[in-house]
């Protein structure tokens, strides 16, 4: 499902992206000249823990669900990779395998790099050494902070800045009231549940809990954040 042109949203995801967006114009050009896309429906494999790492890869649309298989054979959900982020560096540069499976959440667009381009870009772009460690540093900044809040706030404090988070990347304004933003991004309570760290019976509680308060609103399709005030509030009072 290979197309070499990208739509006006897909590339204004990738160049309004926070870090791609913060290096120079002729190293942006440069990346972009040589990457090619590729586009997956939902639940299509995009790259398997143990291969081989052949690319640097951004997400352009949709959503990168990047995952892991227990024990008894059940996938878990660690995080899902949005619009505009850029991942599959560390295999590159450290030369291992793949530790984590890719898959598409719903249809997506990805942006590669081959690795020898890749290569190639660092020799003749010092820049892009400092951007990454810019961006490895971000990554382990945020992952601190998951383990910090996953560690010290309660799961109603800890599903508010999910959401809030959702909000951020995924966010529509809703069509019966403005003020109203649903989340693009479609999750199943299982799938929420795993990215908190909690059972999918806790977090359908919170849920019901906050749309009793009428901040948001549990639909067929996904959720609607109706006070985005009060989830800023509960992620701020209950840290």
């Amino acid at each position: 499902m290979d197309e070499p042109i990208l739509t006006i949203e897909e590339r204004e995801a990738i160049n309004n992206g926070r870090w791609f967006s913060s290096l120079s114009p002729s190293l942006r050009h440069d990346i972009l000249r040589c990457t090619y896309v590729r586009r997956y429906k939902d639940g299509d494999l995009i790259a398997a823990r143990g291969d081989a790492p052949e690319d640097w890869i951004a997400c352009a649309r949709g959503a990168v669900r990047v995952s892991s298989t227990s024990i008894s054979g059940k996938q878990i959900t660690l995080t899902y990779v949005e619009p505009g982020i850029w991942f599959g560096d560390v295999a590159i540069f450290d030369g291992d395998r793949r530790t984590h499976d890719a898959y598409a959440h719903g249809d997506t667009t990805i942006v590669c790099v081959a690795k020898a381009d890749f290569r190639k870009i660092l020799s003749q772009h010092v820049e892009l050494y400092e951007a990454m460690l810019r961006l490895h540093a971000r990554r382990i900044r945020q992952l601190f902070g998951l383990v910090e809040d996953l560690n010290t706030l309660p799961l109603r404090a800890r599903l508010a800045k999910q959401l809030l988070h959702l909000v951020r990347s995924y966010g529509v304004p809703s069509l019966g009231d403005g003020r109203e933003l649903r989340i693009g991004l479609q999750l199943a309570q299982e799938e929420l549940a795993q990215l908190l760290g909690a059972s999918r019976q806790r977090v359908n509680q919170e849920l019901k809990s906050m749309e009793r308060e009428d901040i948001i609103r549990i639909e067929p399709g996904g959720l609607v954040v109706r006070n985005r005030e009060a989830l800023l509030r509960i992620a701020e009072t209950d840290a």
